[in-house]
């Protein structure tokens, strides 16, 4: 420890006696720049930067230092040079000519619009429609425009099973299961549902322990049969690769003049509104509630399955918000906020609203 003492005063007093060597100007350069540091230090909000008038002072004080102080300052030489090439370029760098003017936003969402609504449409196709439409715009600007904004070329933009799904939605159905767990015994249940693509719309076909592919033929006998009633207009049927599904199922929905079409193997997405159905149940209803049995769960599904149909709003294409039942012709009349009835549903774990008597 007293070696260490007798050292650092060693230092200081040959740092002293080489500071009576140096001359006032360089003394007087030295004390600027360190309050110049001192100043830049300050402005911590998080981190000091410097302003191109602390670039400036820096600049002209640095050629007054002794090399030996120039490296322990904050700005280093090498940064200085850095800030003299900056310049040079700056200096050097002729601005860019305007060039064509950009094109409207109106402009580019119709664009886009027309390489959405047709996705077998190519560049060279939407100028031609540009054009009949009176706007005169280069196939490469419209190639910018859909790559900037991550829309495919045609070849990968037509996706076949989207584009036939929404073609004929009017006229498919979906079909699929789902389990629940009973609380006391652990008791697994089947339920088998119906979903129109359209309107979204379900059709609770049934609920068991034990499901069997003669279950699942009978319920498809008792579907088609009321869908004969209404005159269904349904042509196809969209369902997995489950076992429970067989010939005799898939014969029953021919002789109503229902096509069935199986997804690809671990496809989930090719039926992606049952599996959707199947993720709603279950995040509004059977996952927030203790199954008792197969009655219980009969019971809280038509409630469910109801209010689905005819109090939830949706958001499924050409629905508008709107439930599968509302009718789309009627627009409603607002009602007043203090004239709002909640309605409960399942003892209030799903609320409904009406207008007040």
């Amino acid at each position: 420890m007293l070696i260490r003492l007798i050292y650092r005063f060693a230092v200081a007093v040959l740092s002293w006696l080489v500071l009576l060597a140096r001359s006032s100007a360089s003394k007087n350069a030295e004390i600027l720049v360190l309050r110049q540091e001192v100043t830049v230090l300050r402005r911590a909000n998080p981190k000091p930067r410097l302003e191109w008038t602390d670039r400036a002072v820096f600049a002209a004080l640095s050629r007054m230092l002794p090399k030996a102080l120039r490296l322990h300052r904050i700005v280093t030489p090498s940064t200085l040079l850095r800030w003299h090439r900056r310049m040079v370029v700056k200096k050097w760098t002729q601005p860019r000519s305007p060039g064509r003017p950009p094109l409207d936003d109106e402009l580019v969402q119709l664009i886009v619009r027309l390489a959405t609504e047709n996705r077998t449409w190519g560049v060279v196709r939407i100028q031609g429609e540009l054009r009949r439409l009176g706007h005169r715009i280069g196939a490469g600007t419209i190639q910018r425009i859909l790559r900037g904004l991550r829309i495919p070329p045609p070849t990968a933009r037509d996706d076949r099973w989207r584009t036939f799904l929404q073609a004929h939605a009017e006229s498919i159905l979906a079909m699929d299961f789902f389990h629940v767990d009973c609380a006391l015994f652990l008791t697994r249940l089947y339920v088998a549902f119906v979903i129109e693509h359209r309107t979204r719309r379900v059709h609770l076909l049934g609920v068991t322990r034990y499901p069997t592919s003669a279950w699942a033929t009978q319920l498809a006998r008792d579907f088609t049969a009321d869908l004969e009633q209404t005159r269904h207009r349904f042509r196809r049927l969209i369902r997995d690769r489950d076992t429970k599904f067989t010939e005799a199922f898939d014969a029953v929905l021919a002789a109503s003049g229902i096509d069935v079409l199986l997804t690809a193997p671990q496809a989930p997405r090719m039926n992606a509104i049952a599996e959707r159905f199947v993720r709603t149940v279950r995040a509004e209803c059977t996952d927030r509630m203790l199954i008792g049995g197969e009655r219980h769960l009969r019971t809280v599904l038509d409630h469910y399955v109801a209010h689905y149909n005819g109090g939830r709003s949706h958001q499924g294409a050409g629905l508008s918000l709107r439930a599968p039942d509302d009718d789309p012709n009627v627009i409603p009349f607002p009602v007043r906020a203090g004239r709002t009835r909640r309605v409960p549903v399942l003892g209030g774990l799903i609320n409904e609203y009406e207008a007040a008597a």
